[in-house]
């Protein structure tokens, strides 16, 4: 087993109601370790760069919109595979196709905002998370 560290965004429907303790709860019972963790408000240009792969499509203020509703929970997480085991324990981005026991089917909207409503966000491969930490922490803040 590889140990990595990948991004976690904790999303304003988690932040809104006040979920962070109990989904990283999860996360710590897993024995993965938190290298770095900040609250902060997203602005547009780092939603931009973060959801560029969107960031041209008619739905993306609507993404942007919702990003910005709260502050965010940045937070860096180790351990061993830990991309995809937290990604198994997210459950599938959309909500409503989300297992009961995985944080986004005990969580996450079951109405039309499922894909975007679904607490977290989470890296989907080693470059992809080493980007996104690099996007959301300076250096120093990754112990």
């Amino acid at each position: 087993m590889a140990t990595e560290t990948t991004l976690i965004l904790f999303k304003p429907d988690a932040v809104s109601k006040n979920l962070v303790g109990t989904v990283l709860s999860r996360f710590e019972k897993e024995g993965f370790k938190i290298r770095g963790l900040k609250m902060m408000s997203l602005s547009d240009e780092i939603l931009a760069e973060h959801y560029a792969h969107i960031a041209d499509k008619p739905f993306f203020p609507e993404v942007r919109g919702f990003m910005q509703e709260t502050p965010v929970i940045a937070m860096a997480l180790e351990g061993d595979d830990v991309i995809a085991k937290v990604r198994d324990l997210l459950g599938p981005t959309d909500s409503k196709e989300a297992a009961p026991g995985t944080i986004r089917g005990d969580f996450g909207d079951k109405g039309g905002e499922a894909k975007m409503r679904n607490v977290c966000h989470a890296s989907d491969g080693p470059e992809t998370a080493a980007a996104e930490i690099r996007r959301f922490f300076h250096e120093g803040e990754i112990h």
